[in-house]
């Protein structure tokens, strides 16, 4: 039976960006189940000393922190039978680690945890260090991806040409993720997956390289540069006990939370998965075969991702979902706080759904790109057709959720999805999930049955990664 007192379990870590998760999954008859989670705010949010209000940094020893407390929360007696850890985590960010002092193993509660020694901050995806002019600076990549800022590569290069001593300090780097990896199995350079090795920029998926000679050319530290294995494989053992979990233990390469977070819901080709978090995602698997294009096409806002067993997703990734919502309501506290009136943003986002519902329709309209996008980061925000009886907070905030699918919806319009073969839609994500006015919008837009409740987790994927490659 499932979560039987003999079944071996596999643990699903995902390190994401406001939250760690771990989970205990043991395969069933029809798929797997999941028999503990926990999850714990990371808190870890850094102001960066180089980079200023454009730098978006987290603490690596919170994120461990975090990772921590989830584990001693989970069942000593389920982590005693766990036989493989699958990791994944948020892209396209880069920490930078000294390779023999890159954590110490103490003794914790449940056993001995490894704590960060020599290690950086987390320089995230929603850095804005790398400005546009920044980065037309830099060498050409060959690779099917565009380079945009917050991509490990794009980041070394502005500390190369920003903070050259600051790379000094370090002899390794990869994912957050990677870290981890690196840590448990002791690894004396860090290995990377294709999907994360792709999310930073300057690596070539089709011959699975990183861009060596161009980077060489422009001075750039390729001894920073982990090696690069495919999704699904085993990077090593555990070299400790950790938190009860045995030595030994295999550990999988550490994985995209994107590719992860499909993997735990995708289960039909002709599926497209919609999700909406902090950012926004609408997302399509490619047919057996494709190869995506030698060079990327700067104004196209779809990124093929490699998935696993040498697939893609096509990918509509947005910098605008819940964190949209969490702007308008912050700046609705803002307002109000201005005003003499204390009220809280929870209070503040109940009330502006409530008073969204009670208008099905606005003629106001809001595009809602205030993070910029991708593909055109120099367009931002705006509202047009602002008429004086939609002003309201009902009509605004329908207007912007209706803005945010809109957005999605451009990015890979109906007409691809179509030709892709897609029957449905899986929506998903936390912002989706508390959102009854995204959800009429997603309904309003696509021309699909939409189904939600889809569990889509990444720390979930990573297990049935693992599960499903044992």
């Amino acid at each position: 039976m499932a979560g039987g007192p003999d079944s071996v379990c596999v643990l699903g870590i995902d390190l994401g960006t406001t939250s760690a998760k771990a989970a205990l999954v043991v395969g069933a008859e029809r798929g797997h189940v999941v028999v503990e989670s926990r999850c714990r705010e990371t808190r870890a949010q850094a102001s960066s000393v180089e980079a200023g209000p454009q730098g978006m940094e987290q603490d690596s020893r919170r994120i461990i922190r975090a990772l921590n407390e989830c584990l001693a929360a989970l069942p000593q007696q389920q982590l005693q039978r766990v036989s493989h850890i699958g990791i994944s985590g948020q892209m396209h960010g880069i920490v930078f680690w000294k390779r023999d002092q890159g954590c110490k193993w103490t003794e914790g509660g449940t056993g001995p945890i490894f704590e960060p020694g020599e290690v950086s901050h987390l320089i995230t995806w929603q850095d804005g260090r790398c400005s546009p002019a920044f980065l037309s600076s830099l060498p050409l990549p060959q690779s099917h991806i565009s380079l945009a800022t917050g991509f490990g590569c794009a980041t070394v290069y502005w500390y190369l040409k920003k903070s050259p001593d600051f790379l000094k300090s370090y002899d390794a780097a990869g994912t957050i993720h990677d870290y981890v990896v690196a840590m448990l199995c002791d690894l004396k350079k860090p290995l990377m997956s294709v999907q994360n090795a792709a999310s930073w920029g300057y690596f070539n998926s089709r011959n699975r390289s990183w861009n060596t000679d161009i980077l060489k050319e422009s001075g750039f530290p390729v001894h920073l540069l982990p090696e690069v294995g495919d999704p699904g494989s085993i990077a090593g053992r555990t070299v400790c006990e950790w938190h009860g979990i045995p030595k030994g233990t295999k550990v999988g390469i550490a994985l995209a939370d994107f590719q992860c977070s499909v993997y735990s819901c995708l289960t039909e080709r002709t599926d497209a998965v919609l999700n909406i978090s902090t950012s926004a995602q609408l997302t399509v698997s490619m047919p057996s075969g494709f190869q995506p294009p030698e060079t990327p096409d700067p104004s196209s806002a779809v990124t093929y991702f490699p998935y696993f067993d040498g697939g893609y997703l096509a990918v509509a990734a947005s910098l605008n979902g819940g964190n949209v919502l969490a702007a308008f309501v912050d700046m609705v506290a803002q307002w109000t706080k201005e005003l003499g009136f204390q009220v809280q943003e929870s209070d503040i986002y109940a009330k502006i759904i409530k008073a969204a519902l009670a208008q099905n329709d606005s003629n106001l309209s809001v595009h809602p790109t205030i993070f910029g996008e991708r593909h055109i980061p120099e367009q931002l925000a705006s509202v047009t057709s602002i008429a004086a009886s939609e002003l309201s907070l009902g009509h605004v905030t329908r207007a912007v959720c209706h803005g945010i699918i809109e957005n999605l919806c451009s990015m890979l319009p109906v007409q691809h999805l179509m030709e892709a073969g897609v029957r449905r839609i899986l929506g998903s994500g936390s912002a989706l999930a508390r959102n009854e006015v995204l959800r009429q919008e997603v309904e309003r837009i696509f021309p699909f049955p939409v189904v939600y409740g889809k569990d889509v987790d990444a720390a979930v994927g990573a297990a049935m990664v693992m599960l499903h490659r044992k």
